[in-house]
């Protein structure tokens, strides 16, 4: 990979070779973030029902997340391996997982929209609809969830671009769909007056867009890895390796969407809409701050794996210090921002003075430990990068499953403010989670180095070289 739209993730400098990857992949992130935030944005300004149709797509936030961690399943679980492959040199093995995974997602799609749309009512009512907000949330959802297949084409495949040192190739996946759904939202919102259905519209049309622009290319002549017809058969010694390792982002994103149901549940029987409503809004939040967090590993990650299977450890390790020097720089900065300027940041969303002032002292609670993220996501996905599926699985069960859901439903139980105590369970559990990923990290990653099987293959090289 030595021409110049790509990168020789072997030979080039770490730390140029982290910012032609890495920023791409933030903008990508960042730009995908307003593809799931402007539809928010949008429908919190809709004059007389703004806060109503907010509260209401913001329950159906779990199921998009379910759509997206499917994907991250697939996505996630193939990429790393693929890009390990390619640094052993096995390209045609490679090939072989990229073909499964476009099979897989097919699957996947067509199973996920079936459920949803069969089983979208009781759902949103079990993730803190009410009678008021139920009929907004089942309008955007039986439309949102009808372009599954577009969804898992588009995030599920682009990292297979990302590894190829393809950052910008891949940062256009998002960008052209999230350029389009900025565009279509207010022509369908307010335009053609179809409110939370045109946002729902828009944001379909434009997924489309992102998976037309990732099978154009992954079938052409440009990419290293195509999509071959020889390698669309399923084969289980495939499949399996990338489930095992996929499963940790997966769980990190399907997690997500228990937790909001938790939250969400807790905060309807405790505060009612306008905590619901609140939740809305941290939660886009906290897409703001993880997205570009996000785009950062992606952007470290085929540098970690091609090097760690090509058993060139210095650079591993190299890739990882910048990686979590950025990353917790990043956290600091955006716990600053939220801590000295909550009323700015919630007024994005809504002019509702009632449901500002209640999410604007919600937002410090929930987000007090932010800072301590940057490190933790920086160590978590440097595992995935070389391929420790069950670390990884742990480690994303820690935080959201073992800490936190639990926390939501047994600190209102001794707190007099319930609405603040299920507000307080995630700074807990984000303190306590980070502290633990961080040693474990340390104390494996050395030991997981030494014991790397490619490092003779490494030392060959060098002597050939040298010869």
């Amino acid at each position: 990979m030595t021409n110049k739209t790509s990168n020789d993730l072997g030979r080039d400098s770490i730390g140029k070779l982290l910012f032609r990857l890495a920023v791409p992949s933030i903008t990508a992130q960042v730009v995908n973030m307003l593809y799931n935030i402007v539809d928010r944005i949008y429908i919190g300004h809709i004059p007389g029902i703004g806060a109503t149709a907010l509260t209401g797509v913001g329950v159906t936030f779990p199921i998009i997340m379910i759509i997206a961690a499917f994907s991250s399943l697939i996505g996630m679980g193939g990429g790393p391996r693929a890009s390990i492959c390619m640094g052993q040199g096995k390209y045609d093995e490679a090939e072989r997982i990229l073909g499964n995974c476009f099979v897989t997602l097919l699957g996947i799609s067509v199973a996920l929209t079936a459920l949803f749309l069969l089983t979208g009512e009781p759902l949103l009512y079990l993730f803190g609809a009410s009678d008021d907000t139920l009929p907004y949330g089942l309008s955007y959802m039986n439309i949102y969830v009808s372009g599954t297949i577009f969804v898992q084409m588009a995030l599920g495949l682009n990292s297979f671009i990302t590894i190829q040192g393809r950052a910008k190739t891949s940062m256009l996946t998002v960008v052209i769909g999230a350029v389009a759904n900025i565009a279509l939202d207010p022509l369908f919102i307010f335009v053609f007056d179809m409110g939370v259905q045109g946002a729902a519209i828009a944001t379909i049309i434009s997924q489309a867009l992102s998976s037309v622009w990732v099978l154009w290319f992954l079938m052409g002549k440009r990419t290293k890895l195509k999509i071959r017809r020889k390698y669309l058969q399923i084969k289980w010694s495939i499949v399996g390796p990338v489930l095992a390792l996929g499963v940790s982002p997966f769980v990190m994103q399907s997690t997500e969407s228990l937790v909001n149901i938790a939250l969400n549940s807790s905060l309807q029987w405790y505060g009612g809409d306008i905590a619901v409503g609140s939740m809305t809004i941290l939660s886009s939040l906290m897409q703001v701050f993880t997205l570009p967090l996000t785009g950062l590993t992606q952007g470290a990650q085929p540098i970690i794996s091609f090097n760690y299977g090509a058993g060139n450890n210095d650079r591993v390790k190299k890739a990882f210090k910048l990686l979590i020097l950025y990353g917790f720089g990043f956290a600091c900065a955006f716990w600053l921002t939220v801590m000295c300027m909550p009323q700015v940041l919630i007024s994005l969303f809504t002019s509702d003075p009632e449901l500002i002032g209640f999410a604007s002292w919600s937002v410090r609670v929930y987000l007090a430990a932010i800072f301590m993220m940057g490190a933790q996501i920086s160590c978590q996905q440097t595992f995935i990068a070389v391929g420790q599926a069950k670390i990884s699985l742990f480690l994303a069960t820690l935080r959201k499953i073992i800490i936190l859901i639990p926390l939501i439903y047994i600190l209102p139980n001794f707190l007099s403010d319930q609405v603040f105590a299920v507000f307080l369970a995630e700074p807990i559990a984000d303190a306590v989670a980070s502290v633990v990923t961080v040693t474990i990290f340390f104390l494996r990653f050395k030991k997981l180095l030494d014991n790397n099987p490619n490092i003779l293959k490494h030392q060959a090289s060098i002597s050939l070289e040298e010869d």
